[in-house]
């Protein structure tokens, strides 16, 4: 019987492709266009493409003709049969979205490009008549990189959220498509990397053509997504690029040089026929028989079945080097890709505890504020237990949401986009919260501008989210003004400004100051007063500022008594000194006090 076993994060997908009809199907599209073809036409090489309606899914096949060739596909080598996205980006940017901050370039194969540009036109027209039903993208040999490239297009272009949304290209003997930037990009992120699985027959040469034969691992091209290879005793699922490259290169039962592509078609069609109705499983009779680890003999099970270890050799001990060391290998390599999985950030599983580390620092401010003297005022002086335990709980959100930030920017630019939103408002919250704890422990140690050269990369990166998708402020509502007492101040930095007013203040009240220096805090004064006011002015402070024993009414003092000496200027007026000297500002926390 057929055996068909399934390894790593490929199992679910090859089982439901298999054993739904779903790979029979596929094929019967590429072999129904490909019979549609007058075999007889002589032209260059170009794409035909084929959409196929049915009940429950929409199939779009993709095809190649006349049959391409090694040398075609290759066009050069050397890496002269790449292009790099860098030189795309004027003339062909559809696939600049890939791109992130730390990967910010890759490589697509030339003829697979070209092919995929020539039907730039028919993109839309293609992507119109896909809705809301499954949509299953197929292609044979140069027609399945050409399904590739425009399942990667439709990455960016429909909502992946949706399972039934989501492409699933599957291809028949198709060349690798790039480098290993463009490994990088797609296999990073399992939605798409569960986009597509590719099929080999091992007496196809044509997915082999761009591995270095020699040294598979040094190749440039990089498999991504699954690998479904099939030989006359079985197949094996392997997810793993640097497994993939090995075994592509150890399965091949070389053929003629330049095989007939009808034969090569015959290949998949008895490979399919083969596969329908399969029971799909896993062979573990001969596991416990066996001298060897669990995972190594889960290995040589899928190394079996695409008949490169014989059980009878095993049993003997009689396995050569090239096989052990191939073993080695790929264990190696899998162990390494099930670690990598297991380290995917998931901020979903951690979202309970860091909504409890909130929820106390809540329970933080609200107790301080009764005391009269703000939460940010309590942390900076540090007298309390509470204060201490602040500390780990604002160590583990920090670490949280700066891991947060990271993943957020290697992202590409629709799935960072869609992330950044999704956490926004969670981590906008975070910012207001905690960067006032950050901004205390900084002045304490006497330093100072804050804002150019200590605030940590990731508070930029949260308010520059913010930013951009904050609409532009408008006269606050009413619901606003009531609720200010319960709001934080939307400017997170509002106590750095605080600190470096009062030091503008002391250097304008000390003798030592230089005429330079006295004359810039006096600016620097004016300018707080302005931003001061502006936040009141849109209820965007919160009005623990008017604490009594608060940094803000410290600095008040301070300003105020510069102020009646007379050191900002004779009779010295301006509307916040005047609404801070008829305490107006009481009015403030009730939502009761207008400012023209």
């Amino acid at each position: 019987m057929s055996r068909i076993h399934l390894f790593s994060g490929g199992l679910e997908l090859a089982n439901l492709v298999v054993s739904s009809g779903v790979l029979y199907h596929s094929w019967a599209a590429v072999r129904d266009l490909y019979s549609e073809i007058n075999q007889n036409e002589q032209q260059s090489l170009s794409v035909r493409y084929k959409v196929s309606q049915q009940p429950n899914s929409t199939t779009i096949a993709f095809f190649t003709w006349p049959a391409c060739s090694k040398d075609y596909i290759i066009q050069g080598g050397g890496g002269e049969d790449l292009v790099s996205s860098s030189t795309l980006k004027e003339s062909f940017p559809l696939f600049e979205f890939l791109c992130t901050k730390t990967n910010p370039q890759f490589s697509i194969n030339k003829a697979a490009l070209e092919l995929f540009a020539s039907i730039r036109d028919s993109l839309p027209s293609l992507k119109s008549q896909i809705d809301s039903k499954p949509v299953i993208i197929t292609g044979n040999s140069l027609g399945g990189s050409v399904a590739s490239l425009f399942t990667l297009w439709l990455l960016e272009k429909i909502n992946l959220s949706s399972t039934k949304t989501r492409p699933l290209c599957i291809t028949f003997g198709s060349p690798l498509v790039g480098d290993d930037g463009l490994q990088e990009a797609t296999s990073k992120y399992p939605t798409w990397n569960s986009c597509f699985l590719h099929v080999v027959s091992d007496q196809d040469p044509i997915p082999r053509v761009l591995i270095s034969p020699h040294n598979p691992i040094d190749s440039i091209y990089k498999p991504f997504g699954t690998f479904l290879l099939h030989s006359e005793l079985g197949c094996a699922c392997f997810e793993d690029s640097q497994s993939i490259l090995d075994l592509l290169t150890a399965t091949y039962l070389e053929g003629p040089e330049n095989q007939n592509p009808n034969q090569v078609l015959e290949f998949y069609e008895a490979l399919v026929q083969h596969l329908n109705h399969k029971v799909i499983c896993k062979d573990t009779t001969q596991l416990v028989k066996r001298n060897t680890k669990s995972f190594e003999a889960g290995i040589i099970t899928q190394l079996e079945a695409i008949g490169l270890v014989r059980p009878q050799s095993l049993q003997q001990q009689q396995r050569n080097n090239g096989i052990d060391n191939l073993i080695t290998r790929t264990e190696r390599q899998e162990k390494k890709l099930v670690i990598l999985k297991r380290q995917v950030f998931d901020p979903s599983k951690k979202l309970n505890d860091i909504k409890i580390n909130m929820a106390y620092l809540e329970w933080y401010k609200k107790h301080f504020k009764d005391k009269g003297i703000g939460y940010y005022d309590s942390y900076k002086n540090s007298g309390n237990l509470s204060d201490l335990n602040v500390v780990r709980y604002k160590k583990i959100l920090t670490c949280y949401w700066e891991e947060m930030v990271d993943e957020a920017e290697k992202k590409p630019q629709k799935e960072g986009a869609s992330f950044r939103t999704r956490w926004l408002f969670a981590g906008t919250n975070y910012r207001r919260m905690c960067e006032p704890l950050d901004i205390a422990e900084y002045y304490n140690k006497g330093l100072k501008d804050y804002i150019n050269q200590g605030r940590p990369k990731h508070y930029k990166q949260l308010e520059q989210w913010l930013k951009e998708i904050e609409k532009p402020a408008s006269n606050p509502s009413q619901l606003k003004k009531q609720n200010v007492a319960s709001s934080l101040t939307e400017d997170s930095c509002f106590w750095a400004h605080v600190e470096e007013a009062r030091i503008s203040c002391e250097l304008l009240s000390s003798r030592e100051s230089s005429i330079g220096e006295k004359e810039s805090s006096k600016h620097n004064l004016v300018e707080f007063e302005n931003y001061v006011l502006s936040l009141m002015k849109n209820y965007a402070v919160s009005p623990e500022i008017f604490l009594p024993r608060s940094s803000f009414m410290l600095w008040w003092k301070e300003y105020e008594e510069i102020i009646r000496k007379g050191i900002m200027g004779a009779a010295y007026y301006s509307p916040l000194t005047d609404l801070m000297k008829s305490r107006s500002y009481q009015n403030y926390a009730t939502g009761g006090l207008e400012i023209p």
